[in-house]
């Protein structure tokens, strides 16, 4: 398998950082979303008041895939109870996400910034939640699943887990 570049996630540590270190509805909007469901910002972005299925607390989204990269793949992403509320409060208002996708980028940033997080942390907000949900106990294949990706070994480039992760799990484990 030729190498692949892996980012490195969040720690549980700068997660609670970056989500602390919101300041505005709109921050915690942009950031506990990306954190608590593994939407890509394009997806996030692009939610509307359609794609939440409030009886079954979930989100349908229209990803990335599908016949010729026509965003024809359909997956089912759970809300967390701190993501249910957010957008309640949203689209009880609105019809649609406030912000666009650079937008939303410049959000992250700005709050990682704010949080002293160094890294590049808009394209690690989805392995940090896979990262996370493997911790809590959520099985691989679901992962999978809610990342809306095809093979085990996509989902697996996302869960590159330092010694340092090897070592937590190990202790807690063992």
């Amino acid at each position: 398998m030729p190498y692949q570049y892996v980012r490195e996630p969040l720690t549980a540590e700068e997660s609670d950082r970056l989500s602390n270190a919101c300041e505005t509805a709109t921050e915690r909007l942009v950031v506990w979303t990306l954190l608590d469901t593994g939407l890509r910002v394009s997806e996030l972005c692009g939610l509307t008041s359609k794609n939440v299925l409030w009886q079954q607390r979930q989100l349908r989204i229209k990803g990335k895939g599908g016949a010729h990269g026509k965003k024809t793949k359909v997956r089912v992403v759970p809300m967390s109870n701190r993501v249910r509320g957010l957008l309640e409060h949203h689209f009880a208002l609105e019809k649609a996400f406030p912000v666009k996708t650079r937008r939303a980028q410049d959000i992250v940033k700005a709050v990682a910034n704010r949080a002293g997080i160094t890294k590049d942390v808009s394209p690690v907000l989805r392995h940090t939640f896979a990262t996370t949900a493997l911790r809590k106990g959520i099985s691989l294949p679901t992962v999978q699943k809610i990342l809306g990706h095809d093979s085990l070994q996509t989902t697996a480039i996302y869960l590159n887990f330092t010694d340092v992760h090897i070592q937590d799990e190990f202790e807690r484990k063992w």
